[in-house]
C-alpha cells in the first residue's frame, strides 16, 4: 500500500519553515537532479539537488524502490519518513531534517534536506572493552570483526537523550550508529526512519544507555505536548500511517509519559539492530 493521501499530503507540505516562498516551491516542485546512489542501503537511496531551489542538496528515497519487508506493508517507508519528521516537529526537537514527499526521477518519494556531519564528531563510537571515557554511556560488550573485546557506546548529552525519547515515540525499529548524524555545535539529527510507528512494539536501537533512568522535565514536557496536542498529531500523520498506527503511537506516547523513565529492552524482540552501526 502506499501513503494514504501521499500526492495530495506531497502537494500541501510546506518547505523549509522560515523560508521564502519561492525557494519552498522550487524544493516541491524544480528539477530534481540526481548526482549518486548512497551505499549502502537497504532501499534504493539517491544523493542530488534541487536546481530551482539554489541548488539545495538532499537525499531522495523513491517510493519504487522500496525493498518489500515481511513486517511493514509494502510501499509504506517513505511515508514514515515524513511522519517522523512531523512528529519531531510537533515535539519542537528537530530531530529529523526537513522531510516531504514530492516526485522526482524514479517517481514519488521521500525527499530530505541533506546534513553535512562534522568531522570532529562523535555521538555514537566502539571502543576497546570497558574503556569508557567519562560523559559517556556504555550500550554492550562484544567481539569486533578481528574477534577483539570491544563495547558500543554513546554520549552522554541532552540531544542524543532526546533522539532516544523520540525513538521510543516513534517506535523506531533502526536506530544504527550511522542514523546519528553529529553536527558541529552539538546538534544531532537523526535519519533513516522508514521502519516506524508499527502498532506492535518493535524498538530497536543503540542508544540503551539511559536505560531504567528518569526522563528529565524537558523530556516530560515533550510527551505531555504530544498528548495535549492530540488532534494536531492525528492531523499531521492520518495521511501517512494506518489509524491503529497512530492509535498506538498516542497510546506508547501516554505509557512513556506515565512511567516516566527511559525503558528497558524488550527481551522478546532483538532490541539492538545488527548490524549496529
Amino acid at each position: 500500500m502506499t501513503p494514504k493521501g501521499a500526492a495530495s499530503s506531497a502537494d500541501g507540505e510546506s518547505a523549509v519553515p522560515g523560508q521564502e516562498s519561492g525557494l519552498a516551491e522550487g524544493l516541491m516542485y524544480g528539477e530534481l537532479e540526481l548526482h549518486g546512489r548512497v551505499m549502502p542501503a537497504s532501499n534504493a537511496t539517491f544523493f542530488g539537488e534541487i536546481l530551482a531551489a539554489d541548488g539545495q542538496r538532499v537525499v531522495y528515497k523513491p517510493i519504487a524502490g522500496e525493498r518489500p519487508l515481511w513486517d511493514f506493508p509494502d510501499g509504506t517507508l517513505a511515508g514514515r519518513e515524513v511522519a517522523a519528521y512531523r512528529i519531531s516537529e510537533l515535539l519542537g526537537w528537530s530531530v529529523v531534517p526537513h522531510t516531504w514527499l514530492r516526485d522526482g526521477p524514479h517517481g514519488l518519494g521521500m525527499v530530505q534536506l541533506w546534513q553535512e556531519p562534522a568531522e570532529t564528531e562523535i555521538a555514537v563510537d566502539i571502543v576497546p572493552s570497558g574503556e569508557v571515557p567519562s560523559g559517556w554511556c556504555r550500550v554492550f560488550d562484544g567481539l569486533d570483526s578481528r574477534d577483539h573485546p570491544v563495547t558500543l557506546i554513546h554520549e552522554d548529552s541532552p540531544a542524543l537523550r532526546r533522539m532516544a525519547v523520540f525513538d521510543v515515540v516513534i517506535n523506531n525499529a533502526d536506530r544504527k550508529g550511522g542514523h546519528v548524524l553529529p553536527m558541529a555545535g552539538g546538534h544531532r539529527y537523526g535519519v533513516d526512519h522508514g521502519v516506524s510507528f508499527h502498532d506492535e512494539p518493535k524498538l530497536r536501537t543503540v542508544l540503551w544507555g539511559w536505560a531504567g533512568q528518569p526522563l528529565g522535565e524537558d523530556e516530560q514536557r515533550g510527551l505531555q505536548g504530544l498528548l495535549d496536542a492530540e488532534e494536531q498529531v492525528r492531523a499531521a500523520v492520518a495521511d501517512l500511517i494506518t489509524d491503529r498506527e497512530v492509535d498506538a503511537l498516542l497510546a506508547r506516547v501516554a505509557r512513556f509519559a506515565a512511567a516516566g523513565v527511559f525503558p528497558e529492552p524488550n527481551t522478546g524482540w532483538p532490541s539492538i539492530p545488527w548490524p549496529p552501526w
